[in-house]
């Protein structure tokens, strides 16, 4: 059996580890059963996710048996860590729509057939709890000196902390426990900003069961900066297709920073060390850029599927390059005379609209972009400069290019 935490180790996931010599014997010798926890606090996972579910995938394939559990009995308080205030509170209805959503993509990267994982929801005991039960059996377990030094709760003491949110750590330590009972759980892996409520899990089973748990935390995903991944001017990027498109997913990571290509080839694909170590050694300038494309399609083709990972791929040839895959697009030829020429008129003279009324339409929702760039005004007009090596791409919605040559 691989030993996961070397690969974990090596792949630059690792954060922070509890017994560290003890959990990596454990991982050598035995089928170790371990959870990742997920609040459904959105209808979607998104990419910082994406690092949680890989760091689980990766220790399924070395032979651990993975535990999916989803947070919807968690959701209804909301985390505090590195909060500014209070989550929104949630109607139950949201929340067990999310939870569905995060079941279905979760089921696309983990495997779950013949007892090989475990997707179970936390509202299944949280939500069924007597709290004065609770409170009695559980509560005098925890310190709240030693609660309130965690950065969890330290942050917000400033900026105000409800005691509705003081409640959080208790119940995701309770939920290690009940796992580990159900299940025989030893280990949970979490971000970085979940130690303290992880080491609170393993301190409430040490004293109830009398028995040793671990716990390990991945670094987050934050770019070579030191800001957060997977943020742009239009917000998250998303896992599910209707909220990022495949080719806006594909693009995020095709135009990342150079100096982030290796740490998302190690933690965000399976692509071998060595291949990835060979990838990138001496590439500069328009090599790079080939890595890029690479690492764009292998985290589109995990995430989406080959197939849209091809297609994604080819377009954003046929767009940026200048090579015969651009001439696989449809594409309009118009002579030099015609323009100035009106948006819109183009719009309709390519067949990209039916109506005038529909291309007004369409570019007041900005759903028009010109060379990538998004058109908000309907009497803009298309001039020769416009264009670069005598072609521009219009882009409608977010799957259709069309290439107008001028002649």
């Amino acid at each position: 059996m691989n030993n996961a935490y070397n690969l974990l180790k090596e792949r630059g996931f690792i954060e922070q580890t509890t017994h560290e010599h003890e959990l990596k014997k454990l991982l050598t010798d035995k089928h170790v059963v371990f959870y990742t926890g997920f609040d459904p606090t959105a209808d979607s996972l998104t990419v910082g996710h994406f690092l949680q579910v890989m760091a689980m995938s990766h220790m399924q394939k070395c032979g651990h048996i993975p535990i999916v559990l989803i947070g919807g009995g968690t959701c209804m308080v909301g985390d505090p860590t590195f909060k500014s205030e209070m989550r929104r509170l949630m109607p139950k209805e949201e929340i067990n729509r999310n939870v569905s959503n995060f079941k279905h993509q979760l089921s696309k990267f983990i495997d779950f057939s013949d007892d090989k994982a475990i997707l179970i929801d936390n509202s299944e005991w949280l939500c069924e709890l007597n709290y004065i039960n609770f409170i009695r059996e559980y509560g005098t377990h925890f310190s709240v000196n030693r609660m309130l030094s965690a950065d969890c709760y330290k942050n917000r003491l400033h900026s105000g902390l409800t005691f509705f949110e003081f409640n959080y750590m208790l119940m995701q330590a309770y939920d290690f426990l009940q796992l580990h009972k159900k299940y025989h759980c030893t280990l949970q892996l979490g971000g970085s900003d979940q130690w303290s409520n992880i080491i609170a899990g393993i301190d409430l089973i040490r004293k109830i069961e009398k028995e040793e748990c671990y716990g390990q935390t991945f670094k987050l995903l934050t770019t070579s900066s030191g800001k957060k991944m997977g943020i742009t001017e239009k917000g998250a990027i998303w896992l599910d297709p209707s909220k990022t498109s495949p080719y806006e997913f594909f693009q995020y990571f095709r135009n990342i920073d150079d100096k982030d290509v290796k740490n998302l080839l190690y933690r965000l694909t399976y692509i071998p060390i060595e291949e990835i170590d060979e990838l990138i050694k001496d590439n500069k300038d328009s090599k790079i850029n080939n890595v890029k494309e690479r690492l764009a399609f292998e985290l589109t083709k995990i995430v989406h599927g080959e197939e849209h990972a091809s297609e994604t791929l080819s377009t954003a040839k046929a767009i940026f390059n200048q090579g015969s895959s651009g001439r696989s697009l449809s594409s309009t030829e118009i002579k030099k005379d015609m323009t100035p020429i009106n948006i819109i008129d183009l719009l309709e003279l390519s067949d990209l609209i039916k109506t005038k009324s529909e291309g007004r339409r369409l570019i007041e929702q900005g759903g028009i972009k010109i060379n990538n760039n998004k058109i908000h005004d309907i009497t803009k007009k298309i001039i020769p400069n416009d264009f670069k090596n005598d072609e521009l791409i219009i882009q409608k919605g977010k799957k259709i290019h069309h290439r107008i040559i001028i002649l």
